[in-house]
């Protein structure tokens, strides 16, 4: 296998419930002040119970396109990282640039304290508009940037909650930029 291929079968898709998920780390689209919230973020903080919301007012916030990590409390998984994704305006305010961060970031937390697998909702693409083919493009690119140069990651699992997203993700791996 080329070192291309090998990047490629490190990222996979499915569609399923992030909080159940057996890994050692779920990424949550948080909102600023790491209050939970809906979608993800809600369904999260539900699943976890008080522990992860406890060590979130101890964080105070978090800034769009960065990462903070918590306990995952009684989620099967270790950790959860908590990331900020921008809301979508058009894509002239450096929308693109904050979402690469939310995956850059979240993953450089994950290889910090040594998560080998880590599961991605899809960032952005709810209540905060981000369209969803663009947003696919940007995790997997930032993903597969990661990956090049940290070994230490050995899956990464784009988790769509919808078949539309889980399609676009599936072509986008299927078929990645030459």
């Amino acid at each position: 296998m080329n070192k291309e291929a090998i990047l490629m079968d490190k990222m996979k898709v499915l569609q399923a419930d992030i909080t159940k998920l057996d890994v050692d780390a779920i990424v949550n689209a948080a909102n600023k002040q790491l209050k939970g919230g809906g979608g993800v973020d809600g369904a999260i903080h539900r699943a976890g119970g008080p522990e992860i919301m406890e060590e979130c007012r101890e964080i105070g916030s978090c800034e769009t396109g960065e990462a903070v990590i918590t306990t995952a409390g009684q989620l099967p998984c270790e950790k959860v990282i908590h990331t900020v994704g921008p809301v979508w305006n058009g894509g002239e305010k450096g929308e693109a640039e904050q979402l690469a961060g939310c995956y850059r970031n979240s993953l450089t937390l994950a290889a910090d304290y040594r998560l080998s697998t880590v599961a991605f909702p899809n960032i952005s693409t709810g209540i905060y508009g981000y369209p969803k083919d663009e947003a696919a493009e940007i995790a997997i690119q930032e993903v597969r940037n990661f990956l090049e140069g940290h070994e230490e990651i050995e899956e990464v699992l784009f988790v769509c909650f919808d078949e539309e997203n889980k399609k676009i993700y599936e072509e986008k791996l299927e078929n990645p930029p030459e």
